[in-house]
């Protein structure tokens, strides 16, 4: 376990630079340059010290929407599939990610069940420490979704939304569902959502027809999350906002955002990312959410890590070119370009400084799930931001690797 202190350092959330100290691979201070006191070398307790040069100093991303990586599509998990999940989480640690929700997007309910009881069982193997991204649960993408807001969401797959259908479809799993998509317009999301928030199952709404009204309904009853603004749902609209309008007014309300510059225009992010920053301003929504109601996800497919060409999905093909994946009829499908390259994108396009675009993916969707931010007491899972603009780029914090020192 690594021990040693940080100086000179732009923390993301911080404005001054701070030092921190970090011991057996803990945070156990930040605080401003000015209470620094350089330790004396001599003794036998001091801490080797590192002058971060005003770089700025995150933890790494957290994925709450990732499809599979490494040729394997997550619903498609089969007894067995420990050691191949195994290497994908310390893929994805490699890729500067601590924790991700594998998805689940809409299949049979078997198939439902199957997944879960893998991931189940793979969940209690990632909380060892070891240099792998953490499997904080499961994220079903469906199966109650709007038919006509489908998208790449197989037909023969979608049920009826009911707390039935939901008790079904969770099984003997509710345990490991930490977040779930669902269109608040189907008959029967009064009942559900109140039902899921019992189990402590995040509502997003996605897939959807929602009227800003219905959209409103479902916050009220204890949706706190957008599914992949923009997509699978209308556009913002000056007689009728819809859901989109009615999440980024609602001060409680996260949207996820993949910022691949194909799923939404970089014009609408910037558009979208202003709205949030108005929100800022209001006091008890910073209490809340300091980041906007914004993070980012990758939305990323299981060729993730793989070179681009024609790859099976579910009983389909999808075809991947320059990260970006679709069906053989066009229908976007997915990405498979990483969380942080989002981060990138945003500071190349200019819509964000570097720290509120790091922010967006490592502060912000922790904040959305309900998980500590950066600070005393946190696992030093720590990301060193150097460059601007195109030139932005990241590494890991090891005191294992003498490249670092």
């Amino acid at each position: 376990m690594a021990s040693y202190t940080l100086t000179h350092a732009h923390v993301v959330g911080l404005s001054e630079l701070q030092y921190l100290r970090v011991e057996a691979d803990k945070i156990t201070a930040i605080a401003p340059m000015s209470a620094f006191s350089a330790p004396d070398s001599s003794a036998s307790d001091s801490l080797p010290v590192v002058d971060m040069q005003g770089d700025w100093i995150s933890l790494g991303g957290v994925d709450l929407q990732i499809n599979g990586a490494l040729g394997l599509a997550f619903p498609d998990l089969l007894p067995g599939h420990e050691e191949r999940l195994t290497q994908i989480a310390k893929f994805l640690w490699h890729q500067g990610i601590d924790a991700f929700l594998p998805t689940l997007v809409t299949t049979s309910i078997e198939k439902f069940h199957q997944a879960l009881a893998v991931l189940k069982a793979f969940e209690r193997l990632t909380q060892n420490g070891c240099e792998a991204a953490i499997a904080l649960g499961a994220h079903l993408e469906g199966p109650c979704l709007n038919p006509a807001k489908r998208g790449a969401h197989p037909q023969e797959h979608l049920q009826p939304l009911s707390v039935e259908t939901i008790k079904q479809v969770l099984g003997n799993h509710a345990d490991i569902v930490r977040l779930i998509t669902l269109a608040p317009e189907l008959d029967g999301a009064e009942a559900t959502i109140p039902y899921l928030r019992s189990q402590n199952i995040t509502v997003s709404l996605g897939h959807s027809l929602a009227t800003a009204t219905q959209a409103q309904r479902a916050f009220d009853q204890g949706a706190l999350m957008v599914t992949h603004a923009f997509n699978a749902m209308p556009g913002l609209h000056h007689r009728e906002p819809g859901l989109l309008g009615a999440a980024i007014a609602h001060p409680q309300v996260a949207c996820s955002l993949i910022a691949d510059g194909q799923h939404v225009c970089p014009t609408m992010l910037d558009i979208l990312l202003r709205a949030s920053r108005g929100q800022r301003s209001h006091a008890n929504h910073l209490a809340t959410n300091p980041w906007g109601g914004i993070f980012l996800v990758s939305d990323a497919l299981a060729p993730l890590g793989l070179p681009d060409g024609i790859y099976p999905w579910d009983s389909r093909q999808i075809k991947v070119m320059q990260g970006t994946a679709r069906l053989s009829d066009g229908t976007l499908s997915g990405t498979t370009l990483p969380l942080l390259d989002g981060v990138k994108n945003l500071v190349r396009w200019g819509l964000c400084d570097a720290p509120e675009a790091i922010a967006l993916a490592t502060e912000a969707p922790r904040k959305a799930l309900g998980l500590t931010g950066i600070g005393v007491g946190q696992p030093a899972t720590l990301l060193r931001w150097r460059g601007e603009g195109d030139k932005l780029a990241w590494q890991r914090i090891s005191f294992h690797d003498e490249k670092f020192l």
